[in-house]
């Protein structure tokens, strides 16, 4: 099995390094830190200007359709330079979420926007009951009057604080441990918005 990287994988890994340690020094770092949101939303477009976004979406959903080594690259990258934009938020974690598990439509209505670096994602599942059991939610959605109320708590949510829209897992059935009747939710807010969600929603 051939592990090297593609011509075209190491130029991706080549002008992400650079760009970072143009931009992102200790200095820079300290300046994007204090920046609405915490990181700095110019780099942010700059990311998308070179297909970082959109690089594991499908074409037809906007991206590139790269694949787990390109995703790899970059937050290698990112990892090395200590960066601060929420890419693992929004493009690994939502992001990838809504590319597996979303509509055509919901793809449709958020992925380019993510890959063109205007719309900035986070997944919020965790919640305090649950500890490590990734099916234990007590979130809790109901249907009403066409769109969906979700109510419940959660915690640990990455970089949640500046995103412009949650990707939210709830329960419309069964137990609080059961594996199945869980659904996920997108849900538009504004930063700084609790992790208390007593909300409607019509994006189901």
């Amino acid at each position: 099995m051939d592990f090297d990287l593609s011509d075209e994988q190491r130029m991706l890994q080549d002008s992400i390094t650079r760009l970072l340690a143009e931009r992102c020094g200790f200095e820079q770092r300290q300046r994007h830190l204090a920046e609405p949101g915490g990181y700095s939303r110019a780099l942010w477009q700059q990311y998308a200007e070179m297909g970082l976004l959109g690089l594991p979406f499908a074409e037809a959903d906007g991206g590139f359709g790269g694949g787990p080594v390109d995703t790899l690259i970059v937050m290698q990258a990112l990892g090395r330079a200590l960066a601060l934009e929420p890419y693992l938020a929004t493009v690994v974690l939502a992001g990838g979420l809504l590319r597996d598990a979303g509509s055509a439509a919901q793809r449709a209505a958020l992925l380019p926007a993510v890959a063109a670096g205007e719309t900035t994602l986070a997944f919020a599942h965790s919640e305090t009951a649950a500890r490590f059991d990734l099916a234990h939610v007590e979130t809790t959605a109901r249907a009403e009057g066409g769109g969906w109320v979700i109510d419940g708590a959660k915690r640990f949510v990455l970089s949640g604080d500046s995103a412009n829209k949650l990707i939210v897992s709830a329960r419309g059935g069964g137990g609080a441990a059961d594996a199945h009747g869980l659904s996920l939710f997108a849900r538009g807010l504004s930063p700084g918005t609790s992790g208390n969600i007593s909300a409607r929603t019509d994006d189901g």
